[in-house]
């Protein structure tokens, strides 16, 4: 079959309507041989309409979800931005940030990269259908970030509001309220890692230095600044390191404390934390 001739003018009409490139609306009027509905159609599925437009806007606002299998072993959680909480509110949205999730618990992808390319329905990809939902909802819609973890018993906490999601992994079994307990602490603290020998070498690396900076505005003497930035760098582990912060529902006791009373080998062995 003869290739459809497409004129410039048709595809700077068609880059008008989309806001997409010359090349994608050439492309697009091929696929769709010169119709002008089934490109915009095309270009919806590659989500490339209006893509263009959206590209300085920023995708602040979305869903969180956690989810774990039926055993709790093995977690995942995902975020799927929009640009408003109008949207981000939507049933239709959340709905879809859930069985995105669900697939990712499913097929357990390595990465953001290797979930995208996933089969999401028919013949369209999660990257695809995300694509869909920019040309549909008019927002910048992307798949901002996805996390897994496993352990003895994986428990999930998902804020109301769907801006807040965690996983933590337990090395035991049978630790349900606790692993929910401690959920709720990653939630309202917001630790960096579990203790402070899982801290980022970088973290470390940065507090040192605010931590020398500080004692120097306060005129200590030069030598002194690096015992001062370690003393401080102790204090960050305590108020930043999930073990060692204060149990927001305890009685001044640790998180470490806090389970170590209900079994004096119960632990964390990891978690993952989300929040818009």
């Amino acid at each position: 079959m003869d290739m459809v001739k497409i004129s410039v003018t048709d595809i700077q009409k068609l880059r008008e309507i989309s806001g997409a490139g010359m090349m994608d609306c050439k492309k697009a009027l091929e696929e769709a041989a010169g119709d002008f509905e089934g490109a915009q159609d095309w270009l919806r599925k590659k989500g490339i309409a209006k893509a263009a437009k959206r590209e300085d806007r920023e995708a602040k606002e979305g869903v969180v979800i956690a989810v774990a299998n039926a055993d709790t072993t093995r977690g995942v959680v995902v975020a799927l931005n929009c640009e408003t909480d109008f949207v981000a509110r939507n049933e239709n949205f959340i709905a879809l940030t859930t069985k995105i999730a669900n697939i990712a618990l499913d097929k357990a992808p390595a990465d953001l990269e290797a979930l995208l390319d996933l089969p999401f329905e028919g013949n369209l990809t999660i990257r695809e259908k995300v694509g869909e939902q920019n040309g549909i909802i008019g927002e910048k819609i992307e798949l901002g970030r996805y996390e897994q973890i496993q352990g003895a018993q994986v428990l999930t906490y998902n804020h109301s509001n769907n801006k807040r999601s965690v996983l933590v992994a337990l090395n035991q079994v049978g630790q349900e309220e606790a692993g929910r307990n401690v959920a709720m602490q990653i939630a309202a603290m917001g630790p960096v890692s579990v203790g402070k020998d899982d801290v980022d070498p970088k973290i470390i690396e940065k507090e040192i230095e605010i931590g020398k900076e500080l004692a120097r505005n306060e005129g200590k003497a030069e030598d002194m600044l690096e015992k001062i930035a370690l003393g401080r760098l102790n204090k960050f582990f305590q108020e930043s390191t999930l073990l060692s912060q204060k149990y927001v529902k305890g009685a001044g006791e640790t998180v470490d404390q806090y389970l170590k009373g209900l079994n004096k080998d119960l632990t964390v062995t990891g978690f993952k934390h989300i929040a818009l």
